[in-house]
């Protein structure tokens, strides 16, 4: 008898299981769900190609226990008797405790995997692919270690020779001390006059406790006692110069021995690494935001489709029903709302790059005084907004761009600042030619070569790095509830990244924000104006059209559409069936076709053939996920939930 959470989840709605099912195959983690009879509930398909089994074998109710024997088989688990390493696995799996480990595999790939319990209903697993993570953190480890051999050798020659000593640590971008057993300084290079203005020239004068200050002196103090002790050790920490800016630095300090084999005293490197983590920071943020941007976009997709059901069935309704009074009661509340939420869907799809744009090449200065006099008079008294690009050439800065999204973009941004302003204040646009190198570009996520970059700058509040790390994720706001959606900064990632360009922030709690635009730079600039879309034709009977779409409900909605704009409707539930029709009929009008449909053949397919064979006159696509790919030149397309005027817009383009 099959167990109640595998019955549970084997009657669970089929749509919803469908959507979370797709949504998990998407994520690169590796994911399993065993109930309490350690019997397999939930999984995706990363968990199948990380572990590298065999297709079929994960199915719902598979036991814990076949997974593990398949493994020992194999040698996962190194030499020794495949059924007591089996059965030592398995008991320990009943136990239902929390585990985290790494495990290299024999083919060489290294997997962290992190369980936990779900009380009374088995354990969650997730797998990841640490492979290059973890080379990664070798190779530095190797090169951090040859570089303080290094440092650490040649200072130990030249010490002989002080003036040639100081010449060259006086050269080398990094604090570099010596101190005795008694931890008195006799030795710091000019960087630390240049950090802490202290005098270098008298050594053992100087306190640490002094120019660190006291809180990161007592971080610092155990790894120094480790290190007279006679432990070479390296650490990593904040401190703050007197400027007053912030630094992370790493800090290694080697042991000098003396010829009795004790102690006599300590070198000290230390290495400023804040531009390094930021690098790293900014690349986990772009990977982390892709992995959204996927999730989100293929949520969107099923959304959309739902929607059009929705808002076309309720917009029918309202129209058969002008003079009810229940329609303002109850209907046009319920319309209203819909259509918000296809507002709401279409912003993650802007987050997930999969709406087409309109570009073409834009004079970026023309942009920043445009959006300048649009929000002069919107913004309060206190608050000066200026335009700077007077230092530049304003003809050669312009990119290949939306400039109806771009607008948008600086206007999300212009009024974010305007939000972190408290009192009085400036927010600055400004543009200037850029060249990034392929270190930068690699860093930013993009692409290197001439930019142009433009900054958005306030002398506002400024964030912190909670904030700082989650600002560009869908629905994430700082503001009050009610004040927001918290997808305008998502919206604004996902269309420089569309754009092919980049986007960074540097912000602190006091210290304002400064968001930078890297757009890559296009020969010439046009209006930067949109073409209007054309009027949609008068209704009339049009001939045959064949609809094609895998959602029964889109069918039944699109086809009353088509109905009143004077089209017969032939329907296909599939890409095979609507090319079995369009062979087999003659003069079809219209073919109006999703894009993403089961069964091997898509609606590009459907449209191509239908084009090149010349099997209908008129030829539109559809689709709740539209992404640039998916384009078939020639064809215009729809984006889900759309009005019956928008498809009657489309069909006019199509016969054009």
């Amino acid at each position: 008898m099959r167990d109640n959470s595998i019955a549970a989840l084997a009657t669970a709605p089929l749509g919803r299981y469908q959507t979370l099912q797709a949504g998990l195959d998407l994520l690169d983690q590796g994911l399993s769900i065993f109930d309490a009879d350690l019997r397999l509930v939930a999984w995706n398909r990363a968990y199948e190609r990380l572990l590298d089994f065999p297709e079929g074998m994960a199915h719902l109710g598979t036991p814990f226990e076949t997974f593990i024997r398949y493994n020992a088989r194999r040698g996962e688990y190194g030499p020794g008797d495949p059924e007591a390493l089996v059965a030592e696995r398995v008991a320990a799996a009943r136990t239902f405790e929390p585990h985290d480990i790494e495990r290299t595999r024999p083919d060489g790939r290294v997997l962290h995997i992190h369980g936990e319990p779900l009380p009374g209903h088995g354990f969650v697993t997730l797998y990841s692919d640490v492979t290059a993570q973890r080379g990664a953190e070798r190779t530095i480890r190797e090169q951090n270690a040859d570089l303080e051999n290094r440092v650490a050798a040649r200072t130990a020659e030249l010490v002989s020779s002080e003036q040639r000593v100081r010449l060259v640590m006086d050269s080398i971008p990094a604090l570099v001390a010596y101190f005795d057993r008694r931890r008195v300084y006799g030795y710091l290079n000019r960087v630390y006059h240049d950090w802490f203005r202290v005098d270098t020239s008298r050594p053992e004068g100087v306190s640490a406790r002094a120019f660190l200050g006291e809180e990161v002196y007592a971080l610092v103090k155990p790894n120094v006692m480790r290190a007279v002790a006679g432990e070479s050790v390296s650490f990593e920490y904040e401190l703050g110069i007197h400027t007053g800016e912030r630094r992370t630095v790493r800090t290694s300090l080697v042991p000098e021995r003396a010829g009795d084999g004790t102690v006599a005293g300590c070198f000290e490197f230390t290495f400023d690494i804040t531009e390094q983590r930021r690098s790293q920071e900014l690349i986990v943020r772009a990977q982390k935001l892709e992995a959204l941007g996927h999730l989100t976009g293929g949520l969107a997709h099923d959304f959309n489709n739902i929607l059009t059901v929705v808002i076309g069935n309720l917009a029918a309704l309202k129209e058969a029903r002008p003079n009810d009074a229940l329609v303002p009661e109850y209907i046009q509340p319920a319309l209203d709302a819909a259509r918000h939420g296809a507002r709401l869907v279409e912003g993650l799809m802007h987050f997930a790059r999969r709406r087409p744009l309109q570009a073409h090449a834009v004079g970026v200065v023309s942009v920043l005084h445009s959006v300048e006099s649009l929000l002069r008079h919107s913004l309060p008294e206190r608050i000066r907004l200026a335009v700077d690009a007077t230092g530049s050439d304003a003809h050669a800065l312009s990119t290949w761009i939306d400039v109806g999204q771009f607008e948008q973009a600086l206007i999300n941004l212009i009024l974010n600042a305007r939000d972190a302003i408290a009192s009085e204040g400036c927010i600055r646009l400004r543009a200037c030619p850029a060249s990034l190198d392929a270190d930068t570009a690699a860093t930013l996520q993009t692409s290197p070569g001439d930019c142009v970059r433009i900054d958005v700058q306030d002398d506002g509040a400024g964030m912190d790095e909670h904030t700082l790390a989650h600002m560009f994720e869908p629905f994430f706001t700082t503001k009050q509830p009610g004040s927001g959606t918290g997808l305008g900064m998502a919206m604004v990632y996902g269309f420089i990244k569309q754009s092919g360009g980049a986007i960074d922030v540097r912000s602190a709690p006091g210290r304002g924000t400064t968001i930078s635009l890297w757009l890559p730079a296009a020969a010439g600039a046009a209006d930067g104006r949109s073409i209007a879309a054309a009027q949609p034709a008068a209704s009339g009977q049009r001939g045959l059209a064949l609809l094609v779409d895998d959602d029964a409900q889109v069918r039944h909605v699109v086809r009353r559409d088509l109905l009143g704009l004077g089209y017969a409707v032939l329907e296909a539930g599939d890409g095979a069936e609507a090319l079995a029709l369009l062979r087999q009929t003659p003069d079809i009008a219209l073919l109006l076709s999703d894009v993403s449909m089961p069964g091997g053949v898509d609606g590009k397919e459907v449209a191509r053939t239908a084009r090149q064979l010349h099997l209908a006159r008129a030829v539109v696509l559809m689709s709740g996920d539209v992404a640039e790919e998916w384009s078939v030149p020639g064809v215009p397309w729809l984006s889900k939930p759309f009005t019956a005027a928008q498809l009657a817009t489309a069909i006019e383009a199509a016969h054009a």
